[in-house]
Order: structure tokens, then C-alpha cells, then sequence
């Protein structure tokens, strides 16, 4: 068996592509879907692999700006990753990851990120877990702040289409200082975030955007449906899913968590894709009762650790990191921490690791003390442990909002 991969050179290579994943959806990629993922990836970042003609898979990856601690990078949103039951255990995805990420180091793409379907698979290649996400199932009548504050600001129903303008104001604040985020553009909000197109809906209710002003100004936004139900004897049950909500301070988010705790005919409200340190945790009088569930939330690879790491900041100290990176030979070194990046060092290495490991790391989503605490990493000591802790400062928990 011979594997041919390539870029897409038009959207019929590119629907090719996407096709490998569709199969698993149980049906071929529509034309919609094709031109909406067309305008924002581009066929060039899509792959496509044949074998002796036949299609075997495919993947592809957006450009993305991500937020790291104290700073941004470039990197592969990956996604659309898929091999034909055909072609199974072939080597076919091994083959394409190697083209990707060779890809990712030539455009200058420092990192590369993808929400993984298996979280093992991706492990193979050198990606690691960034952090952990919550979903959240509150029972309106049972929870409320821990304490009663005066309302603020003013909550209007914006139509999708007038929305744009306050909800990128309003998300690149959030964006800016929230490691895990990525930049979007408006071809991105317009064709993913703020688009009510019929499938999406799952047998719900239409997307609306709830915005709050504060003095006449956005300050926050909710983006949600209503599924409306009743259960026996007519008493209200409906559900309230909450696609995302972003608040440029910590009071315009009460106010607009406090919009949908207090929507009428709800009985639940349904929110994913929080980070764990989220507000509404502590916010809420009884915790417990919103049946919080943690799940994995993406996986990163450094593609070129010289180039990732000077796009964060660091704390008071340095610290040497020894990494073995069988997949990207290129990054294996010991690695000189410090304020301003790393640089190549033949210093006595404090922490040895893999590739998968620094990733964890990387956006401060766990501290080195858990990576070695959990077999990833091996420490030369527990000063060395500590120090390489106080270098990685950590900001709030990554957080990425939605799937891509």
C-alpha cells in the first residue's frame, strides 16, 4: 500500500477530505458544510490521502492566534481528522500527522491544538491534555447567588445579525487575557458563532443573543436556545442551553448569568465548555446542585518549543527542561527557561520529559508538581520541582469555548 498525501487544491479535494470524518456522522459532507469550512480554512491547510486512488482519509487545520499566559502564538487549529474504515490501522494517520506538523514547523505555526474524539490516539504524536472543562446542569428552582446584588446594566434581544459588532468587542477582551482562547475574526463569528443554521438547532429552539449594557456600553453577551417543554399538567420544563456567555468584567457576568438563571417557563439550565475556575462556581449558594461534569479539554503539541515558549511569560527564576520528542526530533534538547524564552543548554537538567508533558504545561492548565506527580515528568528534585513552577506562572485555567 502506497499513501499519496497532499494539500487540497480545490474544494473537491477538500470535500475528499472532510468526507473521511463525515462517514463516522453517517452522512457525506453537504455543500453547505464545504463552503462554510472553505471560507475559514482555506483548501491549501487541508490534507488529503489517497491510496492507489481510493480515498484513505484526511485532516486539516485553521490559523489560529492563540492566548498563552502573558501572551500569543500562532498555531494549527486542527481538525476534521479521519481515516476511512477502509484503511484502519494502516499507518494512514501516522502518515498524515507527520505531513501536518512538518507543515505547522514551515508556516511558523509554534503550536498545534485540536479537541481530540479518542484522547489516546493523539498521544502517539506528542499531544497533551491543557487543561480540564466543565459542563454544567442547573436546576433553576435550587440554585442562586450566594448573595443578592442590585441589578445592573440593561439586558436587550439582539437580532444575529447586529450582533457582531458588540459580541467580537466583548470577546476579544475575555480573549486577551484567558490562556486557551484563540482569536476570532468576523468570517468566524459570522459562519460558526452567530449563524442559526437548521441542524444545529437539535430539535430546539432558535439561537438568540441576550446582550447586557452597562452605561451604554456592551459588556457582556449570552448566545442561547430555549427548548420549550411542559411536563404532565402543563407545568413548564423548558431548557435553556447555554451556547456560550462572555462578560468583560467579573459584574457584567453575574448580571448576565443572572438573565438566564431568571428566564421564565425554564426549569434547566444547560452550559459546557466552562473553565474550572469559572465564576459561577463560587458565585452560586449551592454549588452542588448545578451537577457539574469534568471532561477532558484540548489536547496541544509544541511543535517548535524554542518558538512556544517564548510566546508566554515566566515567573522569577530559570529552570532546565531536558525533552525527548521521538515524533519532532528537532525540540530534543535541554531547554534553558527564563523570563525572555528558552534556549539550547548542556546545564545539568531539573525536569526530564516528553513532548506531551510540556504541552500540559505550556498554558497552565496543571502545574509541573502534577505532571510529575502523575509519571509524565521525572524532577532532579523537589526544589527543582517548585522552581520550575514559580517560572511557568500560571494565569486562570485555559479555557476554550467551543468546539472547532
Amino acid at each position: 500500500m502506497t499513501i499519496d498525501i497532499h494539500s487540497c487544491r480545490d474544494t473537491n479535494d477538500l470535500r475528499a477530505s472532510m468526507a473521511s470524518i463525515w462517514h463516522y456522522f453517517g452522512l457525506p459532507p453537504t455543500d453547505e458544510a464545504v463552503g462554510n469550512f472553505a471560507a475559514l480554512v482555506g483548501p491549501e491547510r487541508a490534507l488529503v490521502a489517497h491510496d492507489d486512488g481510493a480515498l484513505a482519509g484526511g485532516c486539516c487545520a485553521f490559523p489560529m492566534e492563540l492566548t498563552t499566559p502573558g501572551g500569543r502564538v500562532k498555531a494549527a487549529g486542527v481538525t476534521m481528522v479521519g481515516v476511512q474504515p477502509t484503511h484502519r490501522r494502516r499507518g494512514v494517520l501516522t502518515a498524515m500527522m507527520r505531513r501536518q506538523l512538518d507543515d505547522c514547523r514551515e508556516r511558523g505555526e509554534p503550536v498545534a491544538y485540536l479537541w481530540a474524539s479518542e484522547e489516546r490516539i493523539y498521544g502517539r504524536f506528542g499531544y497533551g491534555l491543557t487543561g480540564l472543562s466543565a459542563d454544567v446542569e442547573i436546576s433553576r428552582d435550587r440554585v442562586d447567588f450566594f448573595t443578592n446584588a442590585p441589578t445592573i446594566g440593561r439586558v436587550r434581544l439582539v437580532p444575529l445579525a447586529e450582533a457582531l459588532g458588540p459580541v467580537r468587542e466583548i470577546y476579544a477582551k475575555v480573549a486577551a487575557g484567558r490562556p486557551g482562547m484563540f482569536a476570532r475574526s468576523d468570517e468566524w463569528l459570522m459562519r460558526r458563532n452567530l449563524v442559526d443554521l437548521a441542524w444545529m438547532r437539535a430539535g430546539g429552539g432558535e439561537l438568540l443573543c441576550a446582550l447586557l449594557d452597562i452605561d451604554g456600553a456592551p459588556a457582556a453577551y449570552a448566545l442561547y436556545r430555549f427548548d420549550a417543554k411542559w411536563e404532565r399538567g402543563g407545568i413548564p420544563a423548558g431548557v435553556v442551553r447555554v451556547a456560550e456567555a462572555m462578560a468583560a468584567t467579573p459584574e457584567a457576568m453575574r448580571a448576565i448569568w443572572r438573565y438566564l438563571l431568571d428566564l421564565d417557563w425554564c426549569a434547566t439550565i444547560k452550559a459546557g465548555f466552562l473553565p474550572v475556575d469559572h465564576s459561577l462556581f463560587l458565585l452560586s449558594a449551592e454549588p452542588r446542585r448545578m451537577r457539574t461534569q469534568l471532561r477532558d479539554g484540548c489536547f496541544a503539541r509544541i511543535v517548535d518549543v524554542e518558538a512556544a515558549l517564548r510566546a508566554r511569560k515566566y515567573g522569577p527564576g530559570e529552570v532546565v527542561i531536558e525533552i525527548a520528542d521521538v515524533f519532532c526530533p528537532w525540540n530534543t534538547a535541554r531547554w534553558l527557561v527564563r523570563e525572555g524564552g528558552a534556549t539550547r543548554t548542556d546545564r545539568a537538567a531539573d525536569i526530564f520529559c516528553e513532548a506531551a508533558a510540556l504541552a500540559s504545561a505550556y498554558l497552565g492548565g496543571f502545574s509541573w508538581a502534577q505532571i510529575v506527580a502523575s509519571c509524565r515528568a521525572n524532577a532532579a528534585s523537589e526544589e527543582a520541582i517548585a522552581r520550575a513552577d514559580r517560572v511557568f506562572e500560571r494565569g486562570g485555567a485555559p479555557w476554550v469555548p467551543e468546539i472547532f
